[in-house]
């Protein structure tokens, strides 16, 4: 078995598929603060593959084809998928998400003790999660 937090840099990238890439490149920057680290376009200029990156964080993201499965229920608990981040100053990245038009699903609050965490969702209905939890091996 190999040692997965021997490492800084991420060994996992989420991947998400959005209707419109190149305005969740920009509204993902603007709302949630990541930063766009690469972004492959197509012969028309549309985003064909993009990553974009908070803290040693990665996400990657592309365009979603018109039979794609659409994001899953709309209480973040009952989601299939969602997408935690750790930050560390969490009163001020919920204040910028607010203040970007994030749709705040569950305001920010103290989860347990000493962590405190909020749920948002994007412009295209992905539930996100952003707290100062971090998991086990994860720094």
């Amino acid at each position: 078995m190999t040692d997965s937090t021997s490492s800084a840099a991420p060994n996992i990238y989420p991947y998400l598929r959005y209707r419109d890439a190149d305005a969740a490149l920009e509204w993902l920057a603007r709302a949630f603060g990541f930063e766009e680290r690469t972004a492959f376009r197509g012969p028309d200029g549309a985003v064909a593959h993009a990553e974009m990156g908070i803290g040693p964080g990665v996400i990657m993201l592309g365009p979603a084809g018109d039979d794609e499965a659409r994001p899953s229920p709309q209480d973040p608990r009952m989601a299939r998928q969602g997408i935690y981040v750790h930050v560390d100053d969490v009163d001020a990245h919920y204040t910028r998400a607010k203040e970007a038009g994030a749709e705040i699903v569950t305001e920010l609050e103290e989860r347990r003790p000493g962590e405190r965490e909020y749920y948002a969702r994007d412009l295209e209905g992905y539930h996100w999660t952003f707290g100062t939890y971090r998991p086990a091996g994860g720094g």
